[in-house]
């Protein structure tokens, strides 16, 4: 994934040098979503959006105030969080699948 990474197509999950990530979840982002997820999908990977709406915007929370344009970079990873398959039983193999589907959808 190291050319779609670099050229900013694609942001993987960071982990610090001192720490160990238990992704829960996998989630990358991607400048093309809905593209990007309807392409896996068409190669039988399934993928997830947890959280489409940032939170400022949420209906629950209109009575903070939060108006469209507060905070860009929480509305920016709302539009581009993709969650990837990550469950215990995931083989190298299936990992080597999703991840070869997600350099293809990215070219």
């Amino acid at each position: 994934m190291g050319d779609a990474a670099r050229s900013g197509r694609l942001t993987l999950p960071a982990e610090a040098p001192d720490r160990r990530h238990v992704y829960h979840q996998y989630v990358v982002r991607v400048s093309d979503r809905n593209r990007v997820r309807k392409a896996l999908s068409e190669r039988g990977i399934g993928s997830a959006v947890f959280y489409p709406i940032p939170l400022h915007l949420q209906d629950c929370f209109t009575d903070l105030g939060g108006c469209e344009g507060d905070f860009p970079v929480a509305e920016k990873a709302a539009t581009e969080a993709l969650a990837l398959p990550m469950f215990a039983e995931l083989t190298d193999a299936e990992v080597s699948r999703v991840a070869e589907a997600l350099v293809e959808s990215l070219a």
